[in-house]
């Protein structure tokens, strides 16, 4: 048998391979999330559409993630992460194909609807192969890392993506992503493995007590016991944390993607005058926010060991950029309004910080369940509030065209961004319930006797 120090050293390396495949896969994600607020006059134009009908499109791709989030960790948790990603991947590939060769508006909310199937399990899966391949006190700051690798992907989908719809135009753009969907999905099953033991390593656990000197050796890991569905979801039904969680996840993501995966462009054309090329460099300074932020608060909360000051700080940090949204006496000054989309990127970038909790308030062996389960708040917020402030948009039209498309005023969208403004102040309201676990899991080990009062978290009373 290989001497511990140097099992540690081959785990050490390999598991930033398995890691970087997946965050490939996940900037992918990220890409398709935010690219058709790029293109979302062309769609206009090109379907002959309404404001409320783009922001179905764009949501379906949120109904569909929403939906798929409980399910996704239940894959995640059964048949594995590797096996789950590349699928998601592929499926994601030829949605986006399909997308750009749609004929007509149902081809391409077909083509959306199967980029969501296919992202929506990408996350999860990834968040899993942290949980096997890494240590628990580094796990914030490598969920922060893995933001800033996805939220790259909204940097591409912002000003390289107008250049390149310039330059081969919007269809041959989304099918050159699907392909490279494709061929990522292929290095996902090539290089990713659920668990450093498939690998005839030992567990990151056994590592752990190694390097704390609570184990001389380090031995092979039994197989994990699976927990019945049932038995994990009740769990995470009954628990005092879920709805806080489920609540502060909806209002930060799903007002982000309201703004950087739908209307921020349009407003910026509309209400600004700035061109494609220009309105796209400030979802971009969004994007880069949300990249700080993921290592920032990844970093902050480890090196702090505290998870619920820092979230309430992004959260806020938040609220104050859609309040100057929705309140401020005029157009915005433009240097001022750079400040402010990066500034909402920041804040909404705390999120991580949520998923953080959520897999610390629940035991290991249902990470999986426990984080989809949170995560699905994230979309469901988006899948609402993108055709809510579509909704609002037209509700309140004037009736100005433009070479087709509906034209819409600032007192529109600061009534539709309003909305926005509010759930993140719920957010925040909701963070405040949530526990402080100074970087560590503070649920009970499965498994559970076979009664209803053992499925309850600790300190958790039903809440039905």
């Amino acid at each position: 048998m290989k001497e511990p120090a140097e099992l540690r050293a081959k785990l050490l390396r390999r598991r930033w391979l398995v890691w970087g495949m997946l965050a490939l896969s996940f900037l992918i994600v990220f890409f398709h999330r935010i690219a058709l607020a790029v293109v979302a006059d062309r769609l206009m134009a090109e379907f002959n559409i309404t404001a409320s009908a783009l922001g179905n499109l764009g949501a379906m791709y949120f109904y569909v993630y929403t939906i798929m989030q409980i399910p996704s960790g239940l894959l995640a948790d059964t048949l594995g992460p590797r096996l789950t990603a590349s699928a998601g991947t592929l499926v994601a590939g030829i949605g986006s194909v399909v997308f750009g060769l749609a004929p007509s508006f149902g081809g391409a909310l077909f083509g959306r609807f199967l980029v969501g199937l296919g992202v929506s399990v990408v996350f999860i899966s990834l968040l899993k192969v942290q949980t096997e391949w890494f240590r628990a006190r580094e796990f914030a700051t490598i969920t922060g890392l893995t933001s800033t690798v996805g939220n790259s992907g909204n940097a591409l989908a912002a000003t390289p993506l107008a250049v390149l719809v310039a330059a081969i135009g919007w269809r041959l753009s989304f099918v050159a992503i699907g392909i490279l969907g494709i061929l990522v999905a292929a290095g996902c099953w090539f290089f990713v493995r659920n668990r450093p033991e498939d690998l005839g390593l030992p567990s990151i656990k056994e590592i752990e007590a190694w390097e704390d000197g609570t184990e001389k050796s380090v031995h092979r890991p039994a197989q994990p016991r699976r927990i019945p569905f049932r038995q994990a979801l009740a769990y995470i039904m009954h628990s005092r944390y879920t709805l806080p969680l489920f609540v502060s996840a909806f209002g930060l993501n799903g007002s982000l993607m309201a703004l950087s995966a739908m209307w921020g462009v349009p407003y910026l054309m509309q209400v600004y005058g700035l061109d494609r090329a220009q309105a796209s460099l400030y979802t971009l300074g969004t994007a880069f926010g949300v990249m700080l932020a993921g290592p920032l608060s990844g970093l902050i909360s480890d090196r702090l060991r505290r998870r619920r000051e820092p979230l309430l700080s992004f959260v806020a940090l938040a609220l104050f950029a859609w309040a100057a949204l929705v309140v401020w006496p005029g157009r915005l000054p433009l240097p001022v309004l750079r400040l402010v989309f990066f500034l909402l990127g920041l804040g909404s970038g705390g999120y991580l910080l949520v998923m953080c909790l959520a897999k610390e308030v629940s035991p290991h062996a249902i990470a999986g369940i426990a984080t989809g389960t949170i995560n699905t708040g994230s979309f469901l917020g988006a899948a609402l509030l993108q055709p809510l402030v579509g909704l609002v948009l037209d509700a309140t039209w004037d009736g100005r065209l433009e070479a087709g498309v509906r034209l819409y005023s600032l007192s529109s969208y600061r009534l539709g961004f309003l909305f926005c403004a509010l759930v993140v102040a719920l957010s925040f309201m909701a963070a405040l319930r949530l526990p402080e676990t100074h970087a560590r899991n503070i649920a009970p080990d499965f498994p559970f006797p076979e009664t209803d009062r053992a499925l309850e978290p600790s300190g958790s009373g039903r809440t039905g």
